[in-house]
């Protein structure tokens, strides 16, 4: 019997999210795709998720890292693991509310952050090809220390902070505020879902790679440090929002 077309649907949208992720932030990544399923319809509310071994085969990731990534959303309410003989990790039924972020147009969404994109890694690089002064040195790695032990509470503003002071130190006196205008409207659309404890950590070891590149005087390594760093985001505004 031939499949309707909601079914055909469904059987692309299924292609199209249990596949494998090309990125270097392989948790960041598996959190967004994980979100897009539910987001999707894929599994409906209340339904089980694959088991975790083909979900990791499906992505091209390592069990554990599917494993992290269902325990950040089970954690911000999204999914419920459950054990015993009909265990298995479960879409909640009812799913969580978001915040409200208003209508999220998909080409507003490319615009700013492939602004982004343009600004942050070239505040980057600009920095990076720099001489800078033992005081400009100082202020990076203590931003940057500054946003490790950071809790969710906090870390989004010092994460912002430290990112303002990337762009101060690439020296082009009009960066900063464009800098700061844009990574307020994408803040605005952080703040309207979870913070996952993970990413905080991740984005802490990837701040250091930034900061180390710009401190050595390698640009090329700043930028793309930098340009990893923030497909990492993407990937989540884009799977929760998208």
């Amino acid at each position: 019997m031939s499949e309707n077309p909601s079914e055909r649907d469904l059987v692309e949208v299924r292609k199209a999210v249990f596949r494998p992720l090309r990125r270097g932030n392989t948790l960041e990544d598996t959190v967004a795709r994980l979100v897009q399923t539910v987001r999707l319809g894929v599994v409906a509310p209340g339904a089980s998720l694959p088991p975790e071994r083909e979900l990791a085969a499906a992505y091209g990731v390592s069990r554990d890292t599917v494993r992290e990534a269902i325990r950040e959303l089970a954690d911000a309410g999204y999914l419920e693991p459950r054990r015993g003989r009909y265990g298995g990790t479960f879409v909640a039924d009812p799913l969580p509310v978001p915040a409200d972020a208003g209508h999220v147009d998909s080409a507003d969404l490319d615009d700013v952050l492939g602004l982004r994109s343009v600004l942050e890694s070239g505040s980057a690089r600009a920095a990076a090809g720099r001489a800078l002064d033992a005081e400009v040195r100082s202020r990076l790695w203590a931003r940057h220390e500054a946003a490790l032990p950071a809790g969710p509470e906090e870390y989004r503003r010092l994460d912002t902070l430290l990112h303002l002071e990337i762009a101060e130190a690439a020296g082009i006196s009009s960066l900063v505020a464009l800098v700061a205008e844009n990574r307020a409207r994408i803040n605005a659309w952080l703040d309207t879902f979870p913070l996952l404890p993970r990413n905080i950590e991740h984005s802490g070891m990837q701040h250091e790679q930034i900061i180390t590149a710009i401190l050595m005087g390698q640009p090329d390594a700043a930028e793309d440090a930098m340009r990893d760093h923030l497909a990492g985001s993407e990937a989540l505004l884009r799977g929760f929002l998208a």
